[in-house]
């Protein structure tokens, strides 16, 4: 395959990993909306925009086999090829992320309703894991080292945000509704966490693409000092 074919390719690839990205960044603000306004309607839309970045994920999963199936890429076409496989895979995990908030949202009881402080919490996880997202897949289309990295600061606002989250629920109701709403709110807490995971992930291949060496920035689960 000729190379400038062959670049052509991987540009295409990657553009459709930054569609995909964008798309799971809309879908995160759409759930985030649907949760603070209990709208069912949004909820449900959520649920069918996962189809669009199942799509995604299927295409460059393919086009890389095809890639990979005529031309035996070396160096840094080799560590851009491998990156995208699991940039692919991250941000699908991030769409399934919102679908699992969508259909827990769905399933919170309209009364009693969730603590006002509690819908806070959740939108600054949200916000942050948006912004996460985009500066995610910012520095990996820029090869921007610094900017992969200081993901890992960003994350912190969600985990200590997420740590706060139990001590919202304790503050609910005690029956059986309130109990069963907290449960499940700490699953959507849950799950913003993992977005934000996800997104530390993506700026470690962004790592192993400009330095050639994989490494775990830290556990994204802990509190780090950076």
């Amino acid at each position: 395959m000729p190379r400038q074919e062959f670049q052509h390719e991987l540009d295409e690839i990657e553009a459709l990993l930054q569609d995909e990205g964008r798309l799971c960044g809309r879908s995160l603000e759409m759930v985030l909306a649907a949760l603070e306004t209990a709208d069912e309607a949004k909820a449900q839309q959520v649920i069918a925009a996962d189809d669009e970045v199942d799509s995604i994920y299927l295409r460059v999963e393919s086009s890389i086999e095809s890639l990979l199936a005529r031309q035996a890429p070396v160096a840094v076409d080799l560590r851009l090829v491998l990156s995208m496989i699991h940039v692919n895979l991250h941000l699908e995990r991030i769409g399934d992320q919102c679908v699992n908030i969508a259909k827990l949202g769905l399933l919170l009881p309209p009364h009693p309703p969730l603590p006002a402080q509690l819908l806070t919490d959740f939108a600054t996880m949200g916000k942050q894991a948006q912004a996460m997202i985009a500066e995610a897949m910012r520095s990996f289309g820029a090869r921007d080292l610094a900017g992969a990295e200081s993901l890992l600061a960003m994350d912190q606002v969600i985990n200590q945000t997420n740590h706060g989250v139990a001590r919202r629920i304790l503050s609910i109701a005690d029956d059986e509704p309130s109990h069963e709403a907290g449960l499940r709110a700490i699953l959507i807490a849950r799950c913003l966490e993992r977005v934000g995971d996800n997104a530390v992930d993506i700026g470690e291949q962004t790592a192993y693409l400009v330095t050639a060496e994989f490494r775990e920035f830290t556990d994204a689960s802990r509190t780090a000092s950076v």
